[in-house]
């Protein structure tokens, strides 16, 4: 597929120094866009972007999303560098793994605080830019996007919020030219689930999944694009996802006892100790 469109692009992706974004960077760098990496730990951010093809063409600020000066500071360095924004690819997040009834309730606020209100910080403030260029937002959420997944309330509930949010500024926004995406990639190889948060918080330090039977994030990437060469609303990139969404709406009942077993199955799951079916 020819990428010819991001060429001279200026294009934020928070999140990038691994995984969905990393994999993204690279992509749009090496067809010629002008990238902003954002990250907590600008070391890493400087190691990454001595590897890129054109490192003149790459900014790295060191972001913590969460903290809304941070992220204006982001939007701020990257007009003083390049003049204009096009894209902001909304993908940093974290995830968490335990029930409900056992959760310290700071987790909740620790991935509303990334995953939320990163998005709408970072977007509230790259928003008069997009406007002027007419660009894209993007918000990276998930299957659980669509339906509750049990062990990951706060998970779910981050990326319900990312939807709204952004569902509503794509009608705020209809006839300002403003393109806004809503992408959900599906169950992907990265170090995700290595960093979830366990009920106390701490990262629980291993997948609970083959990583070796997702989606690759070289192959999200290329979803990724394709989504703003033709400036998508909405993509769901795997059949499942596409499956849930359509039972969520047409058989509710259905998808969740579906979405329960399934999670269910997952080695050491939050849920066993609470199915008593």
């Amino acid at each position: 597929m020819r990428y010819s469109f991001l060429k001279d692009k200026v294009i934020i992706v928070t999140g990038a120094s691994s995984g969905i974004g990393l994999a993204t960077v690279k992509l749009f760098a090496s067809h010629g866009a002008k990238v902003v990496m954002a990250a907590r730990s600008i070391d890493k951010l400087e190691q990454l972007k001595a590897e890129m093809p054109e490192p003149a063409n790459v900014l790295c600020v060191k972001t913590d999303v969460a903290v809304e000066e941070d992220c204006k500071n982001l939007v701020e360095e990257t007009v003083k560098t390049f003049g204009r924004i096009d894209v902001l690819l909304n993908n940093a997040g974290i995830s968490m793994r335990a029930m409900f009834i056992d959760l310290d309730l700071d987790v909740i606020k620790r991935l509303m605080d990334t995953n939320f209100w990163g998005t709408v910080y970072c977007t509230k403030y790259a928003l008069p830019y997009l406007l002027e260029s007419k660009g894209s937002v993007v918000g990276v959420i998930s299957t659980a996007g669509y339906l509750g997944l049990p062990g990951r309330t706060g998970y779910s509930a981050s990326k319900f919020a990312i939807r709204g949010f952004l569902s509503t500024l794509r009608v705020e926004h209809r006839y300002d030219g403003l393109h806004v995406m809503v992408f959900a990639p599906g169950f992907t190889a990265s170090d995700i689930r290595n960093k979830a948060l366990l009920a106390d918080g701490t990262p629980q330090g291993k997948t609970p999944r083959d990583e070796k039977k997702m989606m690759t994030a070289e192959k999200v990437a290329k979803k990724m694009a394709l989504g703003l060469k033709f400036r998508k609303n909405e993509m769901l990139l795997t059949p499942v996802g596409k499956i849930t969404k359509f039972f969520t709406f047409a058989l509710p009942k259905f998808s969740e006892w579906c979405e329960y077993k399934l999670m269910a199955k997952e080695p050491e799951s939050p849920i066993k100790k609470n199915n008593k079916h």
